[in-house]
């Protein structure tokens, strides 16, 4: 059976401490296994064909969906992430499918507007405990996508579950619950390495976007000592390149010097702790995956620049404000009136006999908004406070 044969390759081709499909803790549903692909395997793939992922191509990364086509979206970040977190398990002999499949879904429950409609939905969902796009993340694939005619949701495996709820960057906290997921564990070194794999795409991608927008010129990044190491690369190999290479190709840098400490920086690290198992891994003190300090003081100056110079940035700061409003505007209008949801969420809502509660319409009007689209959302908006717009 072609499973089999990739089971064995996964035992003789892994390190003792990488996550194996055999010894997966399994799922909430029990199936039948495929007869050629690892359970891994199945989760990427449902991840892939899901509709909370389709959706992520019209959700803004940094910058609105209309504002260009060739910014980032959440999807193609997605991608980008998953690139990058199977390029560090190779290196590390961990397990590829399963990194990849954390990836894919770290970022399904995100809100339309980025981490503006995060902000906003949670400050509505304050009296139920706030908003975070982690725990919804895994509500899509536990609760909200429909499927399959046995179970609702993807039916994934915990190990991609646990990734997705533990998944925590300088821009997205773990989630404080973590019930059901052993909150004394630490997450598998696959989940880890998504954690930096999103940071390091982040830091990379969100450079290109600032300077392809003007948002900061290439001289504004001069007193960065990690950006003048790379530029002065760039142009000892390649002098004659012109700006847009030029860009394209300190970028490139940039994701190199990153995956590369990581990676050297890991690989010591899991050395001196004599890391055998994936037990060693759970029981530690600490992860094992993070840069090296001495290049972490220098990707923290890169951070505190994209901080202040993109993500403040007046034009960012305009269209957070303007997500605020249409984010708060939606969930006001649906709570105070149910009957304005579509069909398919009020009936979540609609019991026989039973009158919802303000914390169930909450819950519903927040799945609702969380799954919306930037476009989606802004037409949702004109179709309840435009008078002229047709509804």
């Amino acid at each position: 059976m072609v499973r089999s044969s990739l089971e064995q390759r996964e035992r003789q081709s892994l390190a003792g401490y990488a996550a194996q499909s055999t010894h997966s803790l399994g799922r909430v549903h029990r199936e039948e296994q495929h007869p050629y692909r690892t359970e891994f395997q199945r989760d990427r793939e449902r991840i892939i064909h899901s509709a909370a992922f389709r959706r992520l191509e019209y959700k803004t990364q940094v910058f609105v969906n209309h504002e260009g086509d060739n910014y980032r979206t959440r999807l193609t970040h997605s991608i980008e992430v998953a690139q990058i977190a199977r390029s560090i398990a190779r290196a590390l002999a961990l397990n590829e499918d399963l990194a990849e499949a954390v990836a894919l879904a770290h970022d399904l429950g995100h809100t339309p507007f980025g981490h503006a409609g995060e902000d906003a939905l949670n400050k509505k969902m304050e009296p139920d405990g706030g908003f975070s796009h982690n725990r919804q993340s895994l509500r899509v694939v536990d609760v909200l996508e429909e499927r399959y005619p046995s179970f609702v949701g993807l039916n994934l495996t915990f190990e991609v579950r646990e990734g997705i709820v533990k998944h925590e960057t300088i821009y997205d906290k773990a989630a404080a619950d973590t019930e059901g997921f052993h909150p004394e564990w630490k997450p598998t070194l696959e989940a880890q390495l998504v954690n930096l794999a999103d940071e390091i795409a982040y830091n990379s991608h969100d450079l290109d976007d600032g300077l392809r927008a003007g948002l900061f010129g290439w001289d504004d990044l001069a007193g960065l000592p990690l950006w003048q190491e790379l530029n002065d690369q760039s142009r000892r190999e390649h002098p004659d390149l012109d700006g847009r290479l030029r860009r394209h190709h300190v970028v490139r840098l940039l994701i190199n010097r990153q995956v590369t400490d990581l990676v050297d920086h890991a690989s010591r690290l899991l050395t001196e702790k004599s890391v055998r198992t994936l037990d060693d891994v759970r029981q530690a003190d600490s992860l094992f995956m993070r840069f090296s300090p001495e290049f972490a003081t220098k990707i923290s100056a890169f951070k505190n620049f994209l901080f202040h110079s993109m993500y403040r940035h007046y034009r960012l700061v305009r269209m957070a404000l303007k997500a605020e409003r249409i984010v708060h505007g939606l969930f006001d209008a649906y709570t105070q009136e149910p009957r304005q949801l579509d069909p398919k969420f009020l009936a979540r809502l609609q019991r026989p006999g039973l009158e919802p509660s303000p914390t169930q319409t909450r819950q519903v009007v927040c799945d609702y908004i969380a799954g919306m689209t930037d476009r989606y959302a802004m037409l949702e908006y004109r179709k309840l406070f435009d008078p002229l717009e047709r509804v």
